[in-house]
């Protein structure tokens, strides 16, 4: 099969504009009763468009999927419903289980806690079967127990396209001219990083093997290297305030360990010294104006009383005596004193 035989190709997010339901609708509807080839190469995204894209291959019924590239998660079970899947010889395919994206920030009371612990289990149940739903679809087409997809989606680690065969997650292995293998890229590690998959074991693009992040991946890439079980993966933390000041370039720890190269160093030293030049001007702002209020309050202190010019009739209890300028002054000096401190 070349690549100008494809009816459909999905790539990028999936959900996303290359990667939706209504194109593969669309393109269905028009060879209705015929042969669909599809390509695809993503990895991952929305689970719900992938089981929506599965099962309208499922009802066209004469579907062929081929995996180029890196292909895990939702992409793979977009497949499932096809007639036929092929692999490139040089993909490669990843099933995990399912996540969620979660964040909390502020401070929490007993009774806050136990609300959200309450949510967090109510999260965790709705994981667990999406989880199982997804083994159960993997275990139909591998013709295996849903007990062994399970145990593979919880290990999460990259499958070679042999491996993926000995899975039965595919039919068949090709090896085009026009497929070369796929090659890891600084803007591809990070968003991988920033997903949470795994970094697979692959060559670096040429144009990235100089610069400073594809050193700090290749040492990553070494914790993925096979061992006696070719399915194997590990636990990376990533910090998120780093992460944010790295943007493109984020700090990974696995087993206490992180490595970091000299460009990561120099955008931390260069964001803390940023972040003090701010909290500096800050305070001369505050001290500027400390000493402001004091040498008005001085000159106050300076100025002579109004001498009287003629005689005035005594204020009337619960009149407003008029304000002179310097009266006028003062009180709108208070007030706006006293509304810098609250603020």
């Amino acid at each position: 099969m070349s690549k100008t035989a494809y009816h459909i190709s999905l790539k990028g997010y999936v959900g996303g504009y290359d990667f939706d339901r209504s194109t593969v609708d669309r393109e269905l509807a028009k060879n209705e009763g015929k042969q669909v080839n599809v390509l695809i190469d993503s990895l991952g995204g929305s689970l719900a468009t992938g089981l929506s894209i599965s099962a309208a291959f499922r009802n066209h019924g004469n579907v062929n999927v081929h995996f180029v590239g890196l292909n895990a998660s939702a992409a793979t079970i977009a497949s499932l419903g096809a007639a036929h899947i092929s692999i490139d010889a040089g993909a490669m395919y990843l099933v995990h289980k399912c996540s969620m994206a979660f964040f909390e920030w502020g401070s929490l009371n007993s009774d806050q806690f136990a609300t959200l612990i309450a949510d967090c289990e109510k999260i965790k149940a709705d994981l667990d079967k999406l989880d199982l739903n997804c083994a159960q679809l993997y275990a139909a087409r591998c013709k295996r127990k849903p007990e062994d997809l399970l145990a593979l989606m919880k290990v999460g680690g990259w499958l070679s396209a042999k491996e993926a065969l000995d899975w039965g997650f595919v039919d068949e292995i090709t090896d085009l001219a026009d497929e070369p293998a796929p090659k890891l890229t600084d803007a591809l590690a990070s968003a991988m990083t920033n997903a949470g998959l795994p970094i697979p074991n692959i060559p670096i693009s040429e144009a990235d093997k100089e610069s400073a992040f594809a050193k700090f991946i290749a040492a990553l890439t070494s914790f993925f290297k096979p061992s006696t079980n070719p399915i194997t993966t590990a636990m990376i933390k990533t910090y998120t305030f780093l992460s944010a000041i790295l943007a493109d370039k984020p700090i990974t720890v696995k087993d206490g360990t992180a490595s970091v190269s000299t460009a990561q160093l120099d955008a931390i030293e260069a964001a803390l010294a940023d972040k003090d030049r701010i909290c500096n001007e800050q305070k001369q702002t505050i001290e500027d104006r400390d000493k402001t209020i004091a040498d008005l309050q001085a000159k106050l202190a300076k100025q002579p009383a109004e001498p009287t010019k003629q005689v005035v009739e005594d204020s009337k209890p619960g009149d407003n005596a008029p304000k002179n300028d310097v009266e006028a002054f003062v009180e709108t000096f208070n007030s706006a004193k006293v509304l810098y401190a609250e603020v």
